[in-house]
């Protein structure tokens, strides 16, 4: 069955399986004993640290390996704010994962300055700008692509803005990384990273920490990862995240390009069979395997169940939020009504995605637009 819903979570790749089996086997002893074997384990550790760092152009001291993205989201914003005190306002981008927003209100309720967003969901630099301008921030929250509708942030730019400001920029990576590369992230100040989205297997994830903030702990009174974090590292699933890493910066990002074609070419044959449809941030720079569609007809939940009985699976938007009730906060913040919202369906394709599979989908949602369009009488292209 094709799968277009790598954005939510990916398949553990072959490589990362091979590596999380074989450290099972190999490698299972805790890091922190004082016997040989376990000093083997510290040793492929440190290993796995060292590779990451050099794909993000960091010191590998400046990473804490942890659950996921949101684990690293309470751990830094709770650090923040403790450190930038009590009446300490920062400022976020409106389209954050929910993992995010949810940090954010829980350390800073009532003391989140929204950034400005325009009609594509970007941030642009000078929204930055005039924010860093009003007043001293804790930090400015940004992340690097967009979950639900792929658009790319100008996150470079930010950082750069912040860096002169001396404010503290946190950047939520979890798409980026593993579809685009990650070389340059390690000039961000704060980057949050989580291995399943790219390959790697679930609940293993990290941050990246600001060089200045030797003060940083994870969790009170941890005793790992440089005293910043308790509980016994999982080296199995660390090391097949950066081996699962390592396959798409040394194999794949490259591929980039040929991807993006495929998507535009879907693009344009879904606006070509279906009036009314529309691309979400169709012109915003995107990552190769994002498409949000605005349906012309039927709530976003039938095209899901329709889609699936004709073999493909495909979301209505971010995994994190759909038990929650009220329209996608990403289409709000972009201007679309509550009735938009419930019309758009999301795609998102693997590095494992063929050509073949993006027209195959092109055909069913054209299959499936035909059913709608058959119960409200309307007319849909071949």
């Amino acid at each position: 069955m094709p799968y277009f819903d790598f954005n939510a979570t990916s398949p553990l790749l072959a490589s990362a399986r091979e590596i999380w089996l074989r450290a099972n086997d190999e490698h299972w002893q805790n890091p922190s004993s004082p016997y040989r074997d376990a000093a083997k384990v510290k040793i492929r550790l440190d290993n796995a640290r060292d590779q990451l760092a050099e794909f993000l152009g960091t010191k590998p001291d400046l990473l804490v390996f942890n659950s996921g993205a949101t684990e690293g989201s309470h751990a830094i914003l709770s650090y923040l704010a403790a450190q930038a005190g009590s009446t300490s306002r920062i400022a976020v981008n409106r389209t954050e994962h929910p993992c995010l927003l949810g940090a954010a209100r829980t350390s800073f309720s009532g003391r989140i300055v929204w950034l400005d967003t325009d009609h594509n969901g970007l941030v642009p630099p000078e929204a930055v700008s005039r924010v860093l301008a009003e007043g001293e921030l804790a930090a400015v929250v940004v992340m690097a692509a967009n979950n639900e509708t792929g658009v790319l942030q100008p996150w470079a730019k930010i950082a750069e803005l912040c860096r002169t400001r001396g404010v503290p920029y946190v950047c939520d990576a979890s798409q980026w990384l593993g579809k685009l590369p990650a070389s340059g992230l390690g000039a961000v100040d704060w980057v949050i990273g989580a291995g399943h989205k790219f390959g790697g297997p679930k609940g293993v994830g990290f941050l990246k920490r600001a060089a200045q903030a030797d003060g940083f702990r994870a969790q009170p009174g941890g005793e790992q990862e440089g005293g910043r974090r308790g509980g016994t590292e999982n080296l199995p699933s660390i090391w097949a995240m950066t081996v699962a890493l390592a396959e798409a910066e040394q194999k794949k990002v490259f591929l980039e390009t040929e991807r993006l074609t495929w998507r535009r070419e879907f693009e344009r044959a879904v606006l070509a069979s279906l009036p009314g449809a529309s691309v979400v941030a169709a012109e915003a720079e995107r990552l190769w395997n994002t498409v949000s569609v605005l349906v012309p007809q039927g709530e976003n939940h039938r095209w899901v169940t329709k889609l699936d009985k004709l073999g493909f699976q495909v979301s209505t938007g971010s995994a994190c939020a759909t038990g929650k009730e009220g329209p996608s906060h990403v289409l709000t913040a972009m201007g679309y009504t509550a009735e938009q919202a419930k019309r758009v369906i999301r795609i998102s394709s693997g590095w494992e995605t063929t050509r073949a599979d993006w027209q195959a989908l092109a055909v069913a949602l054209v299959e499936v637009a035909r059913a709608f369009g058959q119960e409200m009488g309307n007319v849909v292209k071949a």
